[in-house]
């Protein structure tokens, strides 16, 4: 009977293991796709995003028009980079300083918006931590040349 238990137990494990790669695509794909609505939000009306970076939001060590174009530029390009997993944990990274320093730079964000970028940044973390997984342009780039090269 213990044997049939243990049998069950590792044929349940390789079957929550084959999840994997989609479990990582999924939160890849969903924190990607919070951040990425925002730049879009942000590029519709240029200059209310001009508005809110010299009157709301105080990024330390940036002008408010360099705040709103780097900014703009890594919620738009970062979120795509993660989502192909080209770059993956290097993305994740970057994200995961920019979700902090979008924390920072908003006085009033409300206990519920902290909430939701603390999941956003352990969701971050871990792709950070553990990697974007196999399916991923970095997994495919790693099978296919860096393994190729080491044969």
């Amino acid at each position: 009977m213990l044997q049939s238990l243990i049998s069950a137990y590792q044929t349940s494990v390789k079957g929550i293991h084959a999840l994997h790669p989609l479990f990582e695509l999924v939160v890849r794909c969903y924190v990607a796709w919070m951040f990425l609505k925002s730049g879009l939000v942000k590029i519709q009306s240029w200059d209310t995003t001009l508005m809110l970076f010299e009157y709301e939001y105080t990024v330390p060590l940036l002008s408010p028009y360099w705040a709103a174009l780097l900014g703009t530029a890594a919620e738009l390009t970062l979120p795509v980079l993660l989502i192909i997993g080209l770059g993956g944990r290097l993305s994740a990274l970057a994200l995961f300083i920019f979700n902090i320093v979008a924390v920072i730079s908003y006085p009033d964000i409300s206990p519920a918006g902290v909430q939701q970028h603390m999941l956003w940044g352990f969701m971050l973390l871990m792709l950070f931590v553990y990697g974007v997984g196999k399916w991923s342009a970095d997994y495919f780039v790693q099978v296919r040349y860096i393994n190729n090269r080491r044969s």
